[in-house]
């Protein structure tokens, strides 16, 4: 059994960037792989990383480790799509017992979940995020370039069947793809006591089937065709990451917009993300990153890559510089190689 040692916890992170922001937040892939081929993450044609290069589940719980004892608390596996990877429920297992860890999220495509979900859930998962971008079937299908929304639609079902404390729905909106539907996709969320996200597209990886600039829709915009159907309230919930939430009166659901282009929210960042090959970027939309690969196979225990870590906080930029104008992308990796 992993866990974190007592001597180093802290309720307060000792990780803080040079502009004073503490990070409590870790977004840690499993793998680059997915099942779909979603349009806004990747291209089609994908070529993906050698097996050999991802960490392994022992690497992957240790890193974890060596974040809690660094006082972050929240930790999200994601993808590609984490549910494909061999051994990911004993990998939740092992972060779920790390003392320190306050919220262990998935973010999944829910292709998976009717096998996996009650499993995750006594591993220790609280929360789950799904994507979900259409009710159209047809539609869906033609976003993820070959999913099945009844599967997708029964892994929400057995999120739900397994009782995890929230599950939220996550859309990115492309304005003559699917935006639309928001309004559609919030009565959905409403009806089943479940939150949704609206994510703007940003601009990672190279793709030729869509330009960005003519896609883009705010965050803004999408309130407004939602307030047309439903009353929206602002709710001062906060969730640890991104999202700014409103509210329709008399339910529960949350409703998120992440913005990173119209509502920026790089002054309050708090999160990290770490690659399946193991590197950290300090940031989704800038290359600053650093390897921790190594230092987690040359030493045992978290010592070293605990000190790694540490010391890459100086490196964390001060925000990204995505435009909505930005149809070549800056940062070449897609999506899936990002950590979701």
């Amino acid at each position: 059994m992993l866990e974190s040692s007592g001597s180093t916890l802290s309720n307060e992170s000792r990780l803080v960037d040079g502009f004073g922001r503490r990070i409590t937040y870790v977004r840690l892939s499993v793998t680059d792989r997915c099942d779909l081929r979603c349009r806004y993450c990747m291209a089609e044609d994908m070529t993906f990383l050698p097996r050999h290069e991802l960490l392994s589940i022992e690497e992957l719980a240790r890193l974890g480790a060596a974040f809690t004892e660094l006082g972050v608390h929240k930790i999200r596996v994601t993808g590609g799509e984490p549910l494909i990877r061999q051994g990911v429920v004993k990998l939740m297992a092992a972060l779920g017992r790390l003392r320190g860890l306050k919220e262990l999220c998935l973010t999944t495509n829910a292709t998976h979940l009717r096998r996996y979900a009650k499993a995750l859930k006594d591993a220790g998962v609280t929360r789950v995020n799904i994507s979900l971008d259409s009710l159209r079937p047809e539609r869906f299908r033609h976003l993820t370039r070959h999913g099945d929304l009844p599967q997708v639609l029964d892994g929400i079902r057995a999120a739900q069947e397994a009782g995890f404390e929230r599950i939220k729905l996550n859309c990115v909106a492309l304005k003559n793809y699917n935006a639309d539907e928001a309004p559609e996709l919030v009565r959905f969320a409403l009806d089943e006591g479940l939150d949704i996200s609206f994510i703007e597209e940003m601009p990672l990886g190279k793709i030729t089937d869509h330009g960005r600039a003519a896609e883009f829709v705010s965050s803004q915009q999408l309130r407004a065709s939602i307030e047309q159907a439903l009353p929206l309230q602002r709710s001062d919930h906060d969730s640890g990451g991104p999202a700014r939430y409103w509210q329709v009166p008399g339910y529960g659901s949350r409703i998120g917009f992440i913005s990173p282009h119209s509502e920026n929210f790089c002054a309050s960042c708090n999160r990290v993300r770490v690659t399946a090959t193991g590197r950290l970027l300090l940031c989704l939309g800038q290359e600053n990153s650093v390897d921790l690969r190594a230092p987690l196979r040359e030493h045992d225990g978290t010592e070293q890559v605990r000190k790694v870590i540490d010391a890459a906080m100086a490196q964390k930029p001060k925000e990204h510089d995505f435009t909505q104008q930005q149809d070549e992308p800056k940062i070449l990796r897609f999506m899936n190689a990002s950590g979701g």
